[in-house]
């Protein structure tokens, strides 16, 4: 196995896409999107993967890999033989959605490539109703995929690529024996791409299972520790709920990710900070599909001050612009821990962590900072004092609208249809997000009734639409 290693804090400016052997329609697209130059995973996979090789890419949520492994199945691709030629495993329905995201956006260079996410939780008949019209690339989980594997609803017979994205979650969560059985039901004549961000023994076992000769590469990472100020509160299991607000009403983030270890924990935290006038929810294994799509859509358009969840419903989420992390309970495991801060502190942008530790939890203490390398910095609650400057209340709010990408809604409809047609700024107007059902657009707070009535009296592509304010 041919190894590649590099330090993951390389420069932000990388080498060129023009440099890759991807179509001029590709790079025009890629211009478009702001995709100037390539990160470092993205430059040290990518030749590789377009020069057809199996891979084995370790990096960090964050990093870039959901491109570098989009353009080698596109790559890969043919539009014209309507048959699922990419199939991409993602260890959470969060995970896929915003896979299946990415991948639609650097599919834009070429017309009508479907991509069709197949996900536990949601109804089995709409998707079996889209996997009767076809797709070129699926998306999905592994327990769900292989439901369609066995009904025999998904045909992998012209597939030419598979991508295990984030395996050592998907290890981690017990998917080894589904990935193998998927796997066997590829065509041996494939490219395989495994992105992780560690490197577990199940990794070595996958790889000599299913892959042909590998080539390998790893970023070592080096912490921005400037980036990221990490403090931690000694607190005494009754008062651990209210230092979370204590935390937000002194420092006042705008989006903060706090972590619980158990899903009772998020419910009691996201009672007591509702009860206070925060604008939070929970995320968890409990929720209906439904209700996670919306609060993480919440989240991402900065609708919603604070989001509680535990590690397994937050693995993937790659949120931009999260100002703080809270460890409402420390992790037991110092790589849970790293990877529960390394949310915040992104692309050059200072961060704060946060954790409240009990007297029971000093032994995890030390494990983090024995696995860190750092002495930790702790402060007293004492310290923490509110500002006085009312509420703190999110930016923006969030409208849903009925009708999505069934109904051929584009985000420049809604664009258009609330600049064009009833008059607001497009510096008022924040995410778009089309979903296959609903349309959900974030609005500055001080408009949102204003919009919400324009909207509901106006029209989207010439139709009438039923519009509601999501409110926490």
């Amino acid at each position: 196995m041919n190894r590649i290693s590099q330090p993951s804090d390389a420069p932000t400016t990388g080498p060129a896409f023009s440099q890759l052997a991807l179509p001029p329609a590709t790079l025009q697209n890629l211009q478009r999107l702001g995709y100037d130059s390539m990160t470092p995973i993205q430059a040290a996979s990518l030749p590789l993967a377009l020069a057809g090789h199996d891979l084995i890419a370790q990096a960090k949520t964050g990093s870039g890999k959901t491109a570098a492994f989009a353009l080698a199945l596109l790559a890969n691709l043919n539009p014209r033989r309507f048959a699922v030629q990419s199939l991409v495993l993602c260890p959470t329905r969060e995970l896929a959605d915003q896979v299946t995201q990415e991948v639609r956006r650097l599919a834009r260079a070429e017309d009508h490539i479907k991509v069709l996410t197949l996900c536990g939780g949601a109804t089995m008949r709409p998707q079996l109703a889209s996997l009767e019209h076809g797709a070129h690339i699926v998306i999905g989980t592994p327990g769900r995929i292989m439901d369609h594997l066995e009904r025999g609803s998904l045909n992998l017979e012209a597939l030419n690529t598979l991508v295990l994205d984030e395996a050592d979650r998907m290890l981690d969560m017990g998917f080894y024996d589904d990935i193998a059985s998927v796997a066997k039901q590829c065509p041996a004549q494939r490219q395989t791409l495994l992105f992780s961000a560690t490197y577990p023994d199940g990794i070595a076992k996958l790889s000599a299972a299913f892959m042909r000769q590998p080539k390998e590469v790893k970023l070592t990472e080096v912490p921005a520790a400037t980036q990221i100020r990490q403090v931690f509160f000694e607190v005494a299991e009754d008062e651990r709920l209210h230092a979370v607000s204590l935390l937000l009403n002194h420092h006042r983030p705008v989006s903060t990710l706090a972590f619980c270890n158990t899903k009772q924990q998020c419910r009691d935290l996201v009672q007591v900070l509702r009860a206070q006038g925060f604008a939070a929810l929970e995320l968890h294994g409990d929720l209906e599909q439904r209700d996670r799509d919306q609060v993480l859509v919440r989240f991402a358009n900065r609708s919603l001050s604070v989001l509680v969840a535990t590690d397994i419903a937050a693995r993937g989420l790659d949120i931009a612009q999260l100002e703080a992390v809270i460890n409402v309970d420390i992790s037991p495991d110092p790589a849970t821990h790293t990877h529960r801060i390394g949310r915040t502190g992104r692309a050059d942008a200072q961060g704060w962590a946060f954790s409240l530790a009990s007297m029971d939890e000093m032994g995890a203490v030390g494990r983090i900072e024995q696995a860190g390398g750092f002495e930790s910095q702790w402060q007293p609650l004492a310290s923490l004092t509110p500002t006085g400057a009312g509420p703190l209340l999110p930016p923006m709010q969030t409208l849903q609208i009925v009708g999505g990408r069934k109904e051929k809604i584009r985000p420049g409809d809604v664009l258009g249809a609330l600049t064009k047609d009833l008059g607001f700024e497009g510096a008022q107007i924040g995410k778009i997000n089309v979903n296959e059902f609903s349309t959900y657009v974030a609005v500055q707070r001080d408009i949102a009734a204003s919009v919400l009535g324009k909207l509901s009296a106006g029209k989207v592509k010439g139709r009438s639409v039923r519009v509601r304010l999501l409110d926490s």
